[in-house]
């Protein structure tokens, strides 16, 4: 049996960057809208630093983060940032902020490096210690630090339901097959929707990514540095994006990692999102069946296929036993199937969860399953989810009705006949959602800005390899930057690639941009 607590740690680096298959975000600002100048609103304030505390129930609870090997401790503090940007005197918002000082010498120091791992509703403040090994090299010039996005985390956290609310509610048949199922499922999401408005209407209308990339461009004034260094992975490659639009010339070095595509809609985007888990669970498919000693969850690619589709189908009328007292459903195996295509490293758990699913016990797909949602060993649930639809929602000016999901359901069946009916019917996330969305899609266009170091991943199953290309062109000549990384998994810098970490710790400790086109195997 898999140690269930290397499977929560390994998902924290997929949960931490996810765009989640319940819904991917866009979001734009009114055209020709003057921004708040920062100055005006909180640059002045002097941050409180000093230890951190343990992780709040919101921020994945847990205990407080340890010193680094070299002894470095980690340090918390709270920003303030006007809750709604367009009226600075309504009042203000609590932003968390966690840092580590520089490992060298203050004469080499460059700035603050500014982190958004993704989700969007990932906490920052719970993720950066969790990985800061991984950015050692580039601690040596950065002081390293992150935020929980308002709406997330410590930073008025979005809630909706309570943690037995939220295991019934994810027990639910996200793909309904018959009328009685689609009400239920419609009811549902009204439900949840609802007790959001109940539980933290206050703040709902205010988590577009807009606003989170006014209170960075705070937070870079208060850090004291004249420009934001920056590196946003998944749904922080939309943060950097928006950011650089609204103020290009504060870009300093920037890089973003797992890209969000920024031309498309909600559901192009979902749609993208199906043919990218397929693509992904192909290649883990292939992966298996081309092993010497054989793949134990079927014979060729084809049979692995028809194998996972039989158990699926056969889940949704009889769930198996998973982590008593819940049970295995169809959603919960499709979502953990999900999870372990974040990164080649989980696929051995996938490969040992449809071994033991096949023989009736669900119990490692769950803990998959689990990780995307944000749950816990002890059942208690962050606030990942709820902050990912009330951001999303905030965003994206779309609101898909039953019909329109099933005017589409066979295109996404024909992009993914494992992923795609859930990701259509994912697009209602947002209906009867209290709050009116942003825009279609978002604007990142950045004439005047430093250059963007923008990284695609040809295997990413949740950024799709195509939206890197989209997003540097959109942010324009002489500003993003591409670099393709032929691998697997969400993300490049941290797949273990030495050819890309070389050439985003060059591009950010030396400024030294990679030529554009440049290729990673």
């Amino acid at each position: 049996m898999s140690n269930p607590h290397r499977i929560r740690a390994i998902s924290l680096a997929a949960t931490a960057v996810l765009a989640s298959p319940l819904l991917t975000g866009w979001t734009t600002g009114p055209a020709g809208r003057a921004l708040s100048d920062p100055t005006a609103n909180g640059a002045s304030q002097k941050l409180n630093w000093k230890d951190c505390p343990t992780p709040s129930a919101a921020e994945g609870g847990g205990s407080a983060p340890a010193p680094l090997p070299d002894g470095s401790r980690w340090q918390c503090a709270t920003m303030k940032a006007p809750l709604n940007w367009d009226d600075p005197n309504s009042g203000t918002i609590d932003i968390a902020l966690i840092r580590v000082k520089a490992s060298g010498p203050p004469s080499k120091r460059i700035g603050s490096l500014v982190f958004n791992f993704g989700g969007p509703g990932g906490s920052g403040v719970s993720t950066l210690p969790a990985f800061a090994q991984d950015y050692a090299a580039l601690r040596t010039r950065y002081d390293l630090v992150s935020f929980d996005p308002r709406g997330v985390g410590r930073s008025s956290p979005v809630i909706c339901k309570n943690d037995q609310q939220l295991d019934a509610f994810f027990q639910q048949d996200a793909t309904p097959d018959t009328a009685a199922e689609l009400t239920t499922y419609l009811s549902n999401t009204k439900q949840f929707n609802s007790a959001c408005a109940v539980n933290s209407g206050k703040v709902l209308p205010y988590v577009r990514t807009t606003d989170t990339a006014r209170d960075m461009d705070l937070m870079r004034k208060v850090l004291g540095d004249a420009r934001l260094h920056y590196f946003g992975i998944s749904y922080g490659t939309e943060l950097g994006g928006v950011y650089a639009h609204l103020f290009p010339k504060n870009v300093g070095r920037a890089v973003l990692d797992a890209v969000v595509d920024p031309t498309q809609n909600a559901k192009q985007s979902a749609l993208g999102q199906a043919k990218g888990f397929q693509l992904a669970f192909d290649n883990y498919v292939r992966n298996c069946t081309a092993q010497s000693t054989g793949c134990p969850i079927g014979k060729t690619p084809q049979d692995v296929r028809n194998r996972i589709a039989a158990l699926v189908k056969s889940l949704d009328s009889k769930p198996i036993p998973g982590i008593a007292p819940r049970l295995l459903t169809e959603t919960a195996a499709i979502n953990g199937i999900a999870e372990a295509l974040y990164s080649k490293d989980f696929w051995p758990y996938l490969t040992e969860g449809l071994q033991q699913a096949y023989s009736g016990d669900g119990k490692v797909l769950m803990l998959l399953s689990d990780a995307m949602n944000g749950r816990s060993d002890n059942g208690q649930y962050s606030n990942l989810i709820p902050a990912n639809v009330a951001i999303n929602c905030a965003d994206q000016k779309a609101r898909y009705t039953t019909a329109d999901v099933k005017a589409n359901l066979a295109q996404f069946r024909a992009a993914s006949p494992l992923f795609g009916e859930f990701l259509a019917w994912g697009m209602i996330s947002c209906t009867n959602w209290p709050v009116a969305g942003g825009a279609d899609h978002p604007t990142v266009s950045a004439p005047g800005a430093a250059p963007i170091l923008v990284i695609g991943n040809t295997g990413d199953p949740a950024t799709p390899y195509e939206g890197a290309g989209r997003m540097a062109q959109a942010l324009g000549k002489g500003v993003g930057v591409q670099l393709t990384y032929r691998g697997q998994g969400h993300g490049s810098y941290d797949s273990g690639s030495k050819c890309v970490q070389n050439a985003v710790n060059n591009y950010l400790l030396n400024g030294t941009v990679p030529a554009a086109g440049t290729v990673c195997l």
